[in-house]
């Protein structure tokens, strides 16, 4: 049952950003559980949740001091939200560096990608991609965003979709090209990786 006398997050964050300390506090202990084993279940580690846990922390404090946090009601989520990205970006990082070595050879069987089973980070990090791309193309041209629409989650070939657009395959096949280039532009524009590796 929810206590009336309880301030509310938006209270809490702006007692602290008007310098009480301790509101911080409070807000942190309120939702400290819901936003930690959110973490701890992704990355399953106690460590390294704990780490993720304090640089989430560190962000929405940095955040909350330059007044760039807006208010929509749902603080938790926006926390939960900050966390996810950073566990996202750690892993991202971590497949940049090469971790294992095999003496002098330069490619080896056994750290073959394809060999693999996917794990945690992958299946995070294809989802942030997926979710990143849903974001670009929602911002292409209409005639772009329907071509990707029909020929990647719908999975038509240029000639039904010529034909259901009613346009010459070439025109589809330049609306695709359009297409890529725009989305490619986008992610450099917004720093998105669109890579796994």
């Amino acid at each position: 049952m929810k206590n009336h006398n309880q301030p509310s997050d938006y209270d809490l964050i702006t007692k602290f950003v008007n310098g009480e300390d301790n509101a911080l506090e409070s807000l942190i202990r309120r939702h400290k559980n819901k936003v930690y084993t959110y973490i701890y279940y992704t990355v399953k580690s106690e460590s390294f949740a704990d780490d993720i846990f304090q640089d989430t922390f560190i962000k929405v404090i940095d955040t909350l001091k330059r007044g760039k946090y807006q208010d929509n009601g749902r603080f938790v989520s926006w926390v939960t939200r900050i966390a996810h990205n950073l566990i996202v970006d750690h892993y991202r990082k971590a497949k940049k560096i090469n971790t294992t070595s095999d003496d002098d050879q330069e490619w080896s069987l056994l750290n073959d990608k394809s060999l693999s089973e996917e794990n945690i980070e992958d299946h995070l990090i294809k989802s942030q991609i997926h979710n990143d791309v849903q974001k670009l193309v929602k911002a292409l041209p209409q005639e772009q965003r329907e071509i990707i629409m029909l020929r990647h989650y719908m999975g038509l070939s240029f000639q039904e979709i010529a034909e259901q657009t009613d346009v010459s395959i070439n025109t589809a096949l330049g609306r695709m090209r359009y297409a890529i280039l725009n989305l490619k532009k986008m992610a450099t524009k917004n720093n998105i990786s669109l890579s796994v590796i």
